[in-house]
């Protein structure tokens, strides 16, 4: 995997470029895309075939620090124990980003090339304003800094759905960012309801 993501490496140790490498365009000009219905490549991810390796977190936190520490991946396995079953997620790119709009210092802007929001590690003060108003807690902070990290797809080459050997995640086009999320959200919520009341799963 180390040699797979060589082409990553940049200076001062970084294996992804910084965010001031991307060009920078602001929400209006994106926004402006999906009035357009213009495709935009995004992570699509299908639960049901997660398996619960964890390799998307060995990939990400390879990619992004270039050491193997679940802890400091930007994408999760969650693991919903009631029905034995697992969910990576990661950022979902909110079209209206809660974490862009708190940003006191605009720290948080939109690459160009993918849509994604990233953060400028040189920007960034520290106020962890991004990392409370994300309402799916996706926005994480880098120990050793203190700043805001959170997932940037790799420049355009996300490492975890490279790595997941299911498909589970997928790097896909789409019109709608996380469409896969209300429905996996539903069915959570059925199973946990259906388990208090002692019925059967709606697996």
């Amino acid at each position: 995997m180390a040699a797979q993501w060589a082409h990553h490496r940049a200076a001062g140790g970084r294996l992804l470029p910084r965010m001031e490498t991307f060009a920078i365009v602001n929400a209006t000009t994106v926004n402006a895309r999906w009035e357009k219905n213009e495709m935009a490549k995004m992570l699509n991810i299908v639960p049901e075939k997660c398996t619960g390796c964890m390799q998307c977190e060995l990939a990400c936190s390879w990619v992004q620090t270039g050491t193997f520490q679940p802890s400091r991946s930007l994408i999760r396995v969650n693991v919903f124990d009631e029905e034995a079953s697992y969910a990576p997620y990661t950022c979902l790119q909110c079209d209206e980003a809660w974490c862009m709009t708190a940003c006191p210092v605009n720290a948080i802007g939109v690459d160009e090339a993918t849509g994604c929001k990233v953060v400028s590690e040189s920007l960034c003060v520290g106020c962890h304003l991004c990392t409370i108003a994300c309402p799916f807690g996706t926005v994480f902070t880098t120990p050793h800094t203190d700043t805001a990290t959170k997932c940037n797809l790799c420049g355009g080459e996300p490492a975890c759905a490279t790595t997941c050997p299911t498909d589970a995640i997928v790097y896909t086009e789409g019109k709608q960012s996380g469409d896969w999320f209300a429905p996996w959200a539903q069915k959570v919520a059925a199973n946990h309801a259906s388990a208090l009341d002692g019925a059967p799963s709606a697996n």
